[in-house]
């Protein structure tokens, strides 16, 4: 278990402390189930074959997959669920250095129980993506009813989830289609899957596969990677 050093925020190493985690109460048991029930499985509605997620079904079988619960509910405000972010990156980052060979498939759950201003985690998560995706990794909204389209199908919405949170993960070679509506973004992302490339060229081919903002909502029809092309 580790403790954010500005909210007291308590995150879990949840598959090797799983009664401490188990202790921690309802929202807890929930995300577990939902992780076991939905993320880990296929869906019919997917739009490919294999689990809803593969790369948290690989943090868990891997021993990779923490969790903590921010509570505070709808007396949450914006500057304090920062603070939460702020201590979750800072974590998160942290995992990775102690455990270099494995920090790719590490995945960071933040859940906010009793949480209803959904909102609220669409704004914190818009703010704090540009410093998240330029460290190479991810963060994700997740909450009830999260209209965000799925990759293979536009009516799957797989951040439709029974609890709001925020999710931190290593930036994958198929996120492509989440990071086309910013230069700054596209820029990272060929930083991580083209290192190699000269910094010029990168920077260049980031503004030419830029698109507007309107076109970057059409996640799906963005999506660049076959069915039998796995995330890297």
């Amino acid at each position: 278990m580790r403790s954010g050093p500005r909210t007291g925020v308590r995150w879990f190493s949840v598959y090797d402390c799983a009664a401490d985690w188990e202790r921690e109460g309802p929202a807890a048991e929930i995300l577990t189930r939902w992780v076991h029930e939905h993320l880990m499985r296929p869906h019919p509605a997917l739009g490919r074959p294999g689990p809803v997620c593969p790369f948290v079904r690989q943090s868990v079988v891997r021993g990779l997959f923490w969790a903590g619960l921010a509570e505070g509910g709808d007396g949450l405000t914006s500057s304090r669920m920062h603070r939460i972010v702020e201590d979750a990156f800072e974590l998160y980052q942290a995992l990775r250095q102690e455990n270099p060979a494995e920090a790719r498939g590490l995945t960071l759950v933040t859940v906010f129980p009793g949480l209803t201003r959904f909102d609220l985690v669409d704004a914190v998560h818009a703010e704090r993506k540009t410093d998240v995706v330029g460290q190479g990794m991810m963060l994700g909204q997740f909450y009830p009813g999260c209209s965000v389209p799925g990759l293979w199908d536009r009516d799957f919405h797989p951040l439709d989830a029974p609890l709001p949170m925020l999710v931190l993960r290593s930036m994958m070679s198929t996120d492509f289609p989440f990071l086309a509506a910013r230069s700054d973004w596209l820029y990272a992302y060929l930083s991580r899957v083209a290192p190699d490339l000269p910094r010029t060229l990168r920077q260049s081919i980031a503004d030419r596969m830029r698109v507007s903002e309107s076109d970057a909502a059409e996640i799906t029809s963005l999506r660049a990677h076959s069915a039998d092309e796995h995330a890297r």
